[in-house]
């Protein structure tokens, strides 16, 4: 009997324990709408998202002539006007040379939730180029291989319209289209550079075509500073920003456009004892092209206008003296043109590059110049470079050496600020490495 009972107990016990495990068992239909649900939530857009990215790179560069230059020797722009010696010699036909590393580079883009039915995105990139050069007269270093700041944008983004706030490249500086040379001048004095504080309007007209409205205040790169001002004093004296117009058209094979700048910089608000309200005004006018396809990558880009440099482009503007008033000013006219024509293999590329620059001066009679390629009583009339590099390309990581030759025509300056008499020509010839790992 009392094994009959315990029998039963044993019995009743796994009946028990199976009828529980078939109730938490799910059935197959349970299981489909779980992994669904799990599905779902993997696929759902992320409220918040980032992602770093950047690059380390390194140029090795080799020169024939002194030449101007930004970050030692990092950056050339135009080789120097011949400088004789007691002897005859010329002085700046002198090379150098420097394996830098300061151009890396590290970027973080990041987007997060709608805000008034727009998308949300943003972007902070830094390098390590620094914002002030070496200081020759106190052996100081400046600010090269500091952390300096280039992009730092807040992005809303409806169907049509897009507006960006914060720094971020000159609107004249067109990231589909500039020079693919593997130097870091980035066909620098023939194509604008640099980037400002800014808001950014863009308004879509069709799927292909857009026209972008801009507001910027010069930082970083900035205009000549004016006997008495301080360093980019020009800009906050006065009240407008720099507007800027463009009308861009886009498809898978070609991007094209055209842009117009007004630009209204008051340089000091003293000049000689005097309270002064005088303006240095300029226009600027540019157009682009770019057609690519499988196999090939050609670009063209045209500019011209008054006072480009706070581009970094040669040129700036001209003081004038008034009996009893202020010094008054007019910019220097510059035109620049290049193309750019590379392989679209991925693996190895070459590519070739060609630029050309002019100054035009300004009206006579001025008493100071205030502009990039002057150099005591000497004035460039212009310059050309013209580059060839082979892009070697495995995964994110490349090498890409380069050839390239800068020759600029100095002359005596004129009372409009062109080159007159005693022309000199001069070269630089710069032969450079560039390897460069991206993430």
């Amino acid at each position: 009997m009392k094994k009959l009972s315990f029998s039963l107990g044993i019995l009743s016990s796994l009946f028990f324990n199976i009828y529980i495990t078939a109730q938490e068992t799910p059935s197959n239909a349970d299981l489909l709408k779980r992994i669904e649900a799990l599905e779902a939530e993997k696929n759902k857009p992320k409220e918040w998202d980032a992602s770093l990215y950047g690059w380390v790179r390194a140029e090795y560069n080799f020169d024939s002539r002194q030449s101007a230059y930004s970050r030692e020797y990092q950056l050339n722009l135009y080789p120097l006007d011949e400088k004789l010696d007691a002897a005859g010699k010329d002085i700046n036909d002198a090379g150098a040379s420097n394996f830098l590393a300061i151009t890396s580079r590290v970027g973080i883009k990041f987007k997060g939730p709608d805000v008034w039915g727009a998308k949300a995105s943003g972007n902070i990139e830094a390098d390590f180029f620094g914002n002030t050069e070496v200081n020759k007269t106190s052996a100081g270093s400046g600010s090269t291989g500091l952390l300096r700041l280039r992009h730092a944008t807040a992005t809303l983004t409806w169907p049509t319209t897009a507006v960006t706030f914060g720094q971020t490249w000159y609107p004249s500086f067109i990231p589909d289209v500039f020079p693919g040379v593997a130097n870091f001048n980035t066909g620098i004095l023939f194509n604008p550079f640099g980037w400002a504080g800014q808001i950014k309007v863009t308004q879509k007209i069709t799927p292909e075509l857009s026209f972008s409205a801009v507001a910027y205040k010069d930082r970083e790169f900035q205009t000549a500073n004016a006997t008495g001002a301080s360093p980019n004093s020009a800009t906050f004296n006065s009240y407008l920003p720099t507007f800027h117009g463009q009308l861009q058209y886009r498809n898978k094979f070609i991007t094209a456009g055209a842009g117009a700048e007004y630009q209204s910089l008051k340089p000091v608000i003293e000049s000689g004892g005097l309270s002064s309200d005088e303006k240095v005004n300029s226009e600027m006018f540019f157009g682009y092209f770019k057609y690519s396809n499988e196999k090939i990558i050609t670009k063209l880009y045209g500019i011209t206008g008054g006072n480009l440099h706070h581009l970094v482009m040669i040129g700036g503007f001209a003081g004038y003296e008034n009996p009893n008033g202020p010094e008054s000013y007019k910019p220097t006219k510059t035109s620049a043109f290049w193309v750019d024509i590379a392989s679209a293999n991925p693996k190895i590329a070459p590519g070739a590059f060609f630029g050309y620059t002019k100054n035009s001066g300004t009206d006579a009679g001025f008493k100071n110049l205030y502009a990039r390629g002057v150099s005591g009583t000497r004035i460039l009339d212009d310059v050309w470079r013209a580059s060839a590099r082979v892009d070697f390309k495995q995964n994110k990581f490349s090498i890409s050496p380069e050839i390239e030759y800068t020759a600029a025509k100095w002359g005596d300056l004129t009372p409009e600020a062109t080159a007159g008499p005693n022309i000199k020509d001069v070269g630089n010839f710069r032969g450079m490495v560039r390897v460069m790992y991206s993430f």
